[in-house]
Parts: C-alpha cells; sequence; structure tokens
C-alpha cells in the first residue's frame, strides 16, 4: 500500500431497473457530478449514469488534470472560478482525497501584441474574481528560474500573467468521489452499458434503449465527451461540434521543485509535473478532426521542441508514455449547457480541452437545471440556442492550445 492507493473508496454497483427519473449517458467526470449533485443537492436519487466502459474511461482519464480560471470573456471566467472553488473544497466535502495541489498557473507570451493582450486579461479577471496578475519578465525568472527566458534565441518571454488559484488534481481520484458520494445515495451507475437509442413520443423523450435492455425515463442527458454527436443523431438534434484529438506525454521523474504549471498561450504548449515527478506536456489538438486515440510521433516531436525551447532541461529527460483523447469543439470554443429543442433531452458538451476544470461547477449546475426546471444564471450564457441568436462566446484564446 503507497500514498496513491485510496484504501477507504467503496463503490456499489447497481442492477438496472426498468425506470428511472433522470438518465445520464456519459460516466465521466460531468456525468457523475451531475448524478452527485442531483443526489446531494436536490435529494433526487432515482437516476442511472450509463457508462460504455468503466467510470472515467473515456476523456475524464485522458486528461491532463489543469485546473483554472484565467479565461479571457466574462463568463466563463465568473462560471471557472466556481469551478475551482468547488473543487478547493471537494475534498472536504467528499471525505476523499484527490490530490488537489494549488501551484498558480504562469501564461507567458512572446510578443508585444501577446503582451498588451495579457495586461488586459489579468485586469478582467480581477474584475471577475479571479486572482490573476501581470508579471514581467524579471519577475517571470524569478518565479520559474528554470525558463531560458532568452527563448533560445527565437522566443524571447516578455512578460505574462499568473493566476494563482492555478491547480491540479488526479483525475480518477475525482471520478471516484463524485461516483462514490452518487452510489451512496441510492444512484445505479452502470458501467459497460451503451446506449443505443433514445425513444420518443413525438418530441418528447420516454426512454433510452441500451444494450442491455430499454429503460423509461422523462428526463435523459447527454454527458459524454467525443461521442456527442451520436448521441444527439439518436433524438434528430444537429448540434454544431466537430471533433479533434488531444495528445498529451509524460517524462520520467525530475526533481520535484519545478511547482507552477508553465504555459505558452503563441507556442501553444503547457509543462507541470506530477504527484509523482513526472513532467506531463501537453499542446495543441490535432488540427483534422477525427474520433481517433492513436498517437503521434509528430506530436512528440512538436511538442517537446517548443517546451525545450523555453525550458532547456527537459532535453535531458525521457518520454516515459503518451496518449490520445478525443475533445468535442464549438464554432465559438465556449461549452454547451442546458435544454435543447426536444423536450427532455439535455446536453452538457462541447468543453473542448476544458472539460476537467468545469466538472464541479458543470455538474452543480446541470444538477440544479435538471431539479429545477430553470437555467441557473451561471450557464445561461452557455446554451444551445446562442448560436441562432447570435451570441456567441468567443474564446479560443483561452485554450491555450490553439
Amino acid at each position: 500500500m503507497n500514498e496513491f492507493i485510496e484504501a477507504k473508496v467503496r463503490l456499489r454497483w447497481g442492477e438496472q431497473k426498468p425506470s428511472y427519473d433522470v438518465v445520464i449517458i456519459g460516466g465521466g467526470g460531468h456525468g457523475l457530478a451531475t448524478a452527485y449533485y442531483l443526489a446531494t443537492r436536490h435529494g433526487i436519487t432515482n437516476v442511472a449514469v450509463l457508462e460504455r466502459g468503466y467510470i472515467g474511461s473515456g476523456n475524464s482519464g485522458r486528461n491532463t488534470t489543469v485546473i483554472r480560471a484565467n479565461y479571457g470573456i466574462p463568463a466563463s471566467v465568473r462560471f471557472y472560478q466556481h469551478s475551482l472553488d468547488l473543487y478547493r473544497q471537494l475534498e472536504t466535502e467528499t471525505d476523499r482525497w484527490i490530490m488537489h495541489a494549488e501551484k498558480g498557473i504562469l501564461w507567458m507570451h512572446h510578443t508585444e501584441m501577446g503582451i498588451r493582450t495579457e495586461r488586459a486579461r489579468a485586469h478582467m479577471n480581477q474584475a471577475f474574481g479571479a486572482d490573476t496578475h501581470f508579471l514581467t519578465r524579471k519577475e517571470i525568472g524569478k518565479l520559474v528560474p528554470e525558463i531560458d527566458l532568452d527563448g533560445g534565441g527565437r522566443y524571447p518571454v516578455l512578460g505574462g500573467s499568473y493566476h494563482t488559484q492555478g491547480a491540479t488534481a488526479r483525475h480518477d481520484r475525482v471520478v471516484w468521489s463524485y461516483a462514490e458520494g452518487a452510489m451512496a445515495r441510492g444512484v445505479d451507475v452502470l458501467q459497460r452499458t451503451t446506449a443505443t437509442g433514445i425513444r420518443l413520443d413525438g418530441d418528447r423523450v420516454t426512454g433510452v434503449e441500451t444494450d442491455r435492455g430499454f429503460i423509461a425515463c422523462g428526463t435523459v442527458m447527454s454527458a459524454t465527451a467525443g461521442q456527442t454527436t451520436t448521441i444527439t443523431d439518436m433524438v434528430g438534434l444537429r448540434m454544431p461540434i466537430r471533433t479533434h484529438p488531444l495528445q498529451a506525454l509524460v517524462t520520467n521523474h525530475y526533481r520535484q521543485t519545478f511547482h507552477p504549471i508553465v504555459a505558452s498561450a503563441e507556442l501553444a504548449f503547457y509543462v507541470s509535473q506530477t504527484a509523482r515527478g513526472e513532467m506531463l506536456m501537453g499542446a495543441e489538438w490535432d488540427r483534422q478532426p477525427s474520433y481517433s486515440y492513436r498517437s503521434s510521433l509528430e506530436f512528440l516531436r512538436s511538442c517537446t521542441a517548443k517546451a525545450i525551447t523555453i525550458l532547456p532541461f527537459l532535453a535531458d529527460l525521457k518520454v516515459l508514455r503518451q496518449w490520445t483523447g478525443v475533445c468535442d469543439l464549438t464554432p465559438d470554443s465556449s461549452p454547451v449547457m442546458g435544454f435543447t429543442p426536444v423536450d427532455g433531452f439535455l446536453v452538457s458538451t462541447g468543453w473542448g480541452t476544458w472539460g476537467f476544470k468545469a466538472i464541479p461547477a458543470g455538474g452543480e449546475q446541470m444538477a440544479e437545471l435538471i431539479a429545477t426546471g430553470r437555467t441557473p444564471e451561471l450557464i445561461a450564457p452557455y446554451s444551445l440556442d446562442r448560436f441562432a441568436r447570435d451570441r456567441i462566446l468567443a474564446d479560443a484564446g483561452s485554450a491555450g492550445t490553439q
């Protein structure tokens, strides 16, 4: 037994019942968090969560665990700051160790235009509740001594912002804590259960077809990632979603002195250190839309080349492993949460590269929507009809990976 084994976790696996009040398709972080908050905040426990694999086997288990709120538009700052705050208290609430570590995130820039943009972002973040400060080149050198401020002579670090509450958490522990909390209150989490269709009576949802039989229900929520359009096609709903692979890697161990998460918005890469001492790196999503989980040598080449330019010590490390997830992207790079034109069918999707950060707030807000039938103010801007109303939330620059 070591510190990375959670001996306290107790997961209760239910049997599929013929009917539920709510069926959630997708047993990752967002689906399980919604079930958890339905049970804990609203007393709604006749809920089934369907997962075609095992819980967290999709993109929840393939992300790079960064938690932050330094976004580029007010609606996103408010939403992600709320999620960050919920993460900070999640260990206390669930009595489970999710390995939450507040590290701060440094967002570097290499051009004068980037510096002007980042100064404005830092001020806007402060105005809407996220603790973000602009740092000069000299201040960055003191914060992260490992950085080559000259950027190998190609990408000099001119300045950037520092989001002090940026953090990481262990992805599987987050999934387990929400799953256990929901299960303990009566929610059924059904692994190895694939949704094969959604039954309608007119334009009203009446249940979900699965490979284990039909489930009657009055409310269905899609919380899938990477397969959103497969689910929405079942109800004849066209979604503004495209799916792209997103890759990451970790190296062998490095001495545990690298504290902040370091990102370059203009070079589109980021680096953090795991609890085991591995250096974790990610970069932009693959430009070709695809459902492929295949990793590539091209990603290794481009990501490591950019990272080594700014952090030369990485050149001495070995790549330990790499992996790929797939992310659903909207035209404005912001998520879609809420009701759809199909009565009783809701979605939480379009998270792109930001889904892990949003798990607590997304689950809490969707649970409130399901329980009350009213859209909470915090997620109202993210409704599906914003595209028809020309109220897009363009925030692509906040990804740091595009």
